[in-house]
């Protein structure tokens, strides 16, 4: 239980918050741009299923945005434009969203396990112009492509070859490294992110170049102060999920910190030998993950060499068996970032700033003002089941973590806002006297 000195210096905290967001700002040259001038300064350290290895500093990661810039630019596309990647974890994925970004067009991050309706609604619904995809989703891609009117072009990374596609390898090889970004606002368009695999008919969730500082509270107090000497960050979590995204990906190389970057199928004991492979110091799991990481290996440190300094996890809430199974045997409290689609990095946990109760969402990041609705929009009281939602505005100042909208859905925008600027989340839960919020389920339960 926090005391009352923590929990007068968290209030505080919220109080005293504010943003101070720049008119002006990309995410691509935040996480890559700015850094790419140190040729030693490492990003990227990837391994797939197979063994093969590779490491990438900013500086080739940038280079190598730069050629897709071109490419891409070369192929008519300009700002505002839908290009989908449909890559599991691999540098080209990253590549693709740092050239995509910095052209001002619109990134639309796949998960690389569709099935071919829900990939076809996804390319369909968010009118994609061009599909970068490897060998494993070209087959889907040719069932569905004639449903595709907006697709134009499709680029194929790795073994993807085939008529109508043009390989990565070639076309960026002889495009230049240089490339001049476009100039965005920060309010503007930067992601259309779908949750989930399903071929449910749910819109797209468009996130601003903003959505990315205001996610950036909920990383450093999730990862106890990150970034710290040594720290190396890896998630299983798709870069396609806003968790993996958000709480991943992109925080990680705000701070221009490296991350591990694997592609192949999740396998727990695979996961021990990568945390010690690259002596990882921050991870992000699902709790599924943990739970048979724990089945698998109830003694990890009786024969694995760790450097584990945090542990965060996405999703439902964990078993309290897993809790404590990586408080006693791997040493770290787990924190439990909330991250839903169309809102993340708003509450979670943070050890070191403010204790919250263990199975809890957490409390408020500072600079989110989050309570407990009713359809009407009316806050609720201590311990009443409603509505989690976030306010469009917190001390005065927009939010930048919430989501600008539905992609082409006006009404389904219009029906998530609620009372005085309320967003709703669609999940249940409640609020005790100390602050801290519970899940209680979908709102469709209610």
């Amino acid at each position: 239980m926090a005391s009352d000195n923590e929990t007068d210096d968290y209030h505080e905290l919220c109080r005293s918050f504010r943003w101070r967001l720049p008119e002006y700002f990309n995410i691509a040259g935040d996480v890559c741009g700015r850094w790419a001038g140190d040729r030693s300064r490492f990003a990227l350290y990837y391994e797939d299923a197979s063994g093969f290895t590779s490491a990438h500093s900013f500086w080739d990661i940038q280079r190598e945005a730069n050629r897709l810039s071109n490419v891409l630019a070369a192929l008519a596309t300009v700002a505002g434009d839908r290009v989908a990647i449909v890559l599991p974890q691999r540098p080209e994925a990253a590549i693709a969203l740092v050239a995509i970004l910095q052209m001002g067009a619109i990134a639309v991050p796949l998960a690389h396990r569709l099935g071919p309706d829900a990939l076809a609604h996804r390319l369909g619904d968010s009118a994609a112009y061009l599909a970068i995809i490897d060998e494993t989703m070209l087959p889907i891609l040719a069932q569905i492509r004639h449903r595709l009117p907006a697709l134009r072009h499709v680029v194929g990374v790795g073994a993807a070859v085939g008529k109508a596609v043009k390989p990565w390898g070639e076309v960026v090889e002889h495009a230049s490294p240089r490339y001049t970004p476009a100039i965005t606002a920060a309010g503007d368009a930067a992601l259309i992110l779908y949750s989930g695999t399903s071929s449910g008919r749910a819109p797209g969730v468009v996130m601003a170049h903003r959505t990315l500082l205001g996610n950036l509270d909920a990383y450093v107090s999730a990862h106890e102060g990150f970034p710290q000497a040594g720290d190396l960050f890896w998630s299983a979590l798709d870069w396609a999920d806003s968790g993996g995204l958000w709480q991943g990906l992109l925080a990680t190389w705000h701070f221009g910190q490296p991350l591990l970057a694997y592609n192949g199928p999740f396998d727990a004991g695979k996961a021990f030998v990568l945390l010690q492979r690259y002596a990882v110091q921050n991870c992000l799991l699902a709790p599924l993950a943990l739970q048979i990481m724990q089945q698998t290996l109830p003694e990890p440190r009786a024969t694995c060499d760790l450097d584990l300094r945090t542990l965060a996890s996405s999703g439902p809430p964990l078993a309290e068996s897993v809790r404590n199974w990586s408080q006693e045997k791997l040493g770290v409290t787990i924190s439990e970032p909330w991250c839903g689609s169309g809102t993340s990095g708003i509450l979670g946990h943070c050890a070191a700033r403010w204790p919250s109760s263990a199975g809890s969402l957490g409390r408020p990041y500072p600079g989110h003002r989050v309570a407990i609705v009713d359809r009407q929009g009316r806050v609720l009281g201590s311990d009443e089941v409603g509505e989690l939602a976030v306010n469009r505005q917190c001390n005065g100042e927009d939010d930048p973590a919430l989501l600008l909208g539905f992609w082409r859905s006006p009404a389904e925008t219009a029906a998530s806002l609620v009372g005085d600027g309320w967003v709703l989340t669609g999940d249940l839960a409640t609020v005790d006297a100390k602050g801290d919020f519970w899940h209680r389920g979908r709102a469709g339960d209610l």
